[in-house]
């Protein structure tokens, strides 16, 4: 069946849309081609993988081609740490460029353009500051003046352009702009900056080039070079659509482009509650030691969330429930959270594990036996292995699951009440041990033997079960709850707020909008010893308590756990 012939048009998003229209009209020669082009001057973010969808999906859908290029037209915040990680993120995301590519490749052909354009009289040196720059573009209901440096002698911009690049002058003296149209109602169109001087080496091109191009004189030109046919990109471009379009028709001299050109298309970012995104904000989050790295399972980069215990196909999964729209909404974090528990629950291996522990001693079981059980790894998979867990006179239970007085429906353990210990027997709490203070160390309870899985007499109807582990063989564990960074919905906004209002700095505002609780560390858990072999990216259920994974610092002589998201959203209650 023809691609474009799909039956599943009626679920088209309006990229989809157009990309089909395209290909009906044989724009571009029938080829779809697009890009992926991050900055490497931080590491990607959950607002990044929406793009990748975006930009490798399109072309996967429709058997074209995505490239990866990287937008490194600023060196003084670049880094090859950066690319790497990218390049990382992406493939974990499951998906493959075409070719790599950086803007640096092109530094030669941005240069000769700006020197063409300069040459036919459209650019010019400016030697105002930014601030006179700035004014004189005007508001956007009165127009610009123009710049008094805009008609000077084209040999002359040629040679302050030339000293520009040889270092000769000195960062924010001059810029090379784009001669256009101070009066027009599109603010972009106002004589743009197209090149300034920066001497910070470059990461890949080191000190060659002293004058560097700026974003939308790099961008457009660069998807030509390329054979971009759909350059998708974010709302905020709308503006500079018109901009992007006409350097490609100044660039192209005098192809003819109408069928065979680059076109943008927009779609709304993912704003996120409980989430700042900004790059510049994480690395004062990182800078301060605010969190533990860029990986830290609370940043909302993609390389935390896998540290955190995401799946790809969450994130994709709640990628496809927000959807590509024309404006842009703030999406509430307990749809991610849906998104990976709706996953979690169909991949993950169910262990026990014990967070708080306190010690259920079954009196009528015989000292010294040990009895192996069988446990399902996943019963939502009716052809999943099962792993053994040993079961013993001694057992370590959660602290919260006993009461020595409790209310009328309370179904877990309480004295001369029964319980189900999972995957084992059918137990009736007889009492409990306290300490000097009062505190319960020991609890105590008597088994049926009849009542054992699998048994008959195991169907009886009991309305509590209560995982558990045998003392003598689990593991001691460390394990991490991370919550939500911020204890504001719109932390970007509030951020803003707290800066104007008590004229404090970004660091400090942060200080006050974050979650002190987001991150406990328990270090007296227990969890069964299967889980020694547990490696990093693995996905678990803690029965009873969330799904957790294996932390990148966890070794078989210190385990430790981070808890990927609890198995009920607890949040929204927190709120109301």
């Amino acid at each position: 069946m023809n691609v474009i012939e799909s039956t599943e048009k009626k679920s088209l998003n309006f990229i989809e849309q157009i990309v089909e229209k395209d290909l009906k009209e044989n724009k571009n020669g029938g080829r779809i081609q697009t890009r992926f082009p991050p900055e490497p001057n931080g590491y990607l973010h959950i607002g990044h993988a929406k793009a990748i969808c975006m930009d490798f999906g399109i072309a996967q859908k429709y058997g074209g081609i995505c490239n990866l290029r990287f937008d490194d037209t600023n060196p003084t915040k670049e880094d090859n740490e950066y690319v790497e990680a990218i390049k990382e993120d992406i493939q974990w995301l499951g998906y493959q460029w075409g070719h790599e590519y950086y803007a640096s490749d092109y530094f030669q052909q941005l240069w000769d353009f700006a020197i063409r354009l300069i040459k036919e009289g459209k650019a010019y040196i400016d030697e105002q500051t930014s601030e006179e720059i700035a004014t004189q573009k005007g508001t956007p209901t009165q127009p610009g003046v123009e710049s008094p440096y805009r008609n000077r002698p084209i040999e002359e911009n040629l040679s302050l352009f030339e000293k520009m690049n040889k270092g000769e002058i000195e960062e924010g003296k001059m810029v090379l702009r784009a001669k256009i149209d101070m009066a027009s109602p599109n603010m972009h169109f106002r004589d743009p900056i197209i090149y300034r001087v920066v001497k910070t080496p470059h990461h890949r091109t080191g000190d060659k080039w002293k004058a560097y191009p700026m974003y939308d004189f790099a961008h457009g030109q660069s998807d030509y070079f390329e054979g971009v046919t759909h350059s998708l990109c974010t709302l905020e471009f709308v503006p500079h659509r018109p901009l992007y379009d006409l350097f490609v028709d100044w660039v192209k001299e005098n192809k003819d482009l109408n069928d065979n050109r680059p076109r943008q298309y927009e779609f709304n970012k993912l704003n996120l509650s409980y989430t700042l995104m900004s790059k510049r904000n994480l690395l004062i989050l990182v800078k301060e030691g605010l969190v533990d790295g860029w990986d830290d399972p609370r940043m909302p980069t993609i390389c935390g969330f896998r540290r955190r215990g995401y799946s790809p196909e969450s994130i994709h999964k709640f990628i496809d429930k927000i959807g590509y729209t024309t404006y842009d909404a703030l999406n509430d974090f307990a749809l991610l959270e849906s998104a990976v528990r709706e996953d979690l629950n169909v991949r993950a291996t169910r262990v026990s594990a014990v967070l708080n522990p306190v010690k259920l001693i079954i009196t009528n079981y015989p000292e010294g036996k040990v009895e192996i059980m069988e446990a399902v790894n996943n019963p939502e998979d009716p052809n999943s292995p099962t792993h053994t867990i040993e079961f013993s006179r001694e057992l370590w239970i959660e602290h919260d699951d006993f009461m020595e007085v409790a209310p009328k429906k309370y179904f877990r353990m309480t004295p001369g009440q029964e319980v189900r210990l999972k995957n084992a027997y059918i137990v009736k709490c007889t009492g409990c041990k306290k300490d000097d203070q009062g505190n319960v160390i020991e609890i105590y309870a008597e088994y049926d033997p009849n009542t054992k899985s699998g048994m008959p007499e195991a169907n009886r109807k009991i309305k509590g079960t209560i995982h558990w582990v045998s003392c003598s063989h689990c593991i001691k564990a460390e394990v991490r709850l991370y919550d939500r960074l911020w204890n504001v919905e719109n932390p970007r906004d509030e951020l803003a707020s707290l800066c104007e209002t008590k004229k404090c700095s970004a660091l400090e505002a942060m200080k006050e909008l974050i979650n002190p609780n987001s991150l406990k560390v328990l270090t007296g858990c227990y969890v069964e010893k299967f889980l020694v072999n547990a490696r990093p990216l693995d996905y678990l259920q803690f029965q009873r308590i969330g799904y957790f994974n294996v932390d990148k610092d966890s070794s078989p002589e210190h385990l430790i756990f981070n808890r990927t998201v609890s198995l009920k959203d607890t949040w929204s209650k927190k709120i109301k």
